[in-house]
């Protein structure tokens, strides 16, 4: 009966939430949590300060490819990867066991999609 209380169980119960979540399950990135220690839930991100977000945003949206970082179709797909993720952080926020959301560049999904991190 350990298991049941370990990190991975509750990170599960995080990642069903998100998936139950209308919202959050219909935007083409998959946020998920990767890990929850000492209350700090690590979440999957395809922006970061790394990352500019128009480079996952052209990934997630390819009709954007061509778009310029400051067109009114790029301003919106911004505007809604900032919704998402915000209504990601308050979903895993609400958690009992969560006091802080780090988010953490999803390197494998853009190295999935040939962007390189260095």
């Amino acid at each position: 009966m350990w298991w049941l209380l370990s990190g991975d169980s509750r990170v599960s119960e995080l990642n069903a939430g998100l998936a139950d979540d209308a919202t959050i399950s219909a935007y083409p990135y998959p946020f998920r949590v990767l890990s929850l220690e000492n209350g700090v839930a690590r979440v999957s991100s395809p922006r970061s300060a790394q990352m500019s977000a128009i480079q996952g945003l052209r990934i997630l949206f390819p009709e954007l490819v061509n778009a310029s970082a400051i067109s009114p179709e790029m301003m919106a797909a911004q505007e809604q990867l900032a919704a998402v993720q915000s209504r990601v952080g308050t979903v895993v926020g609400e958690h009992p066991d969560v006091a802080r959301v780090q988010w953490v560049l999803d390197e494998t999904w853009l190295a999935r999609h040939g962007v390189y991190v260095q």
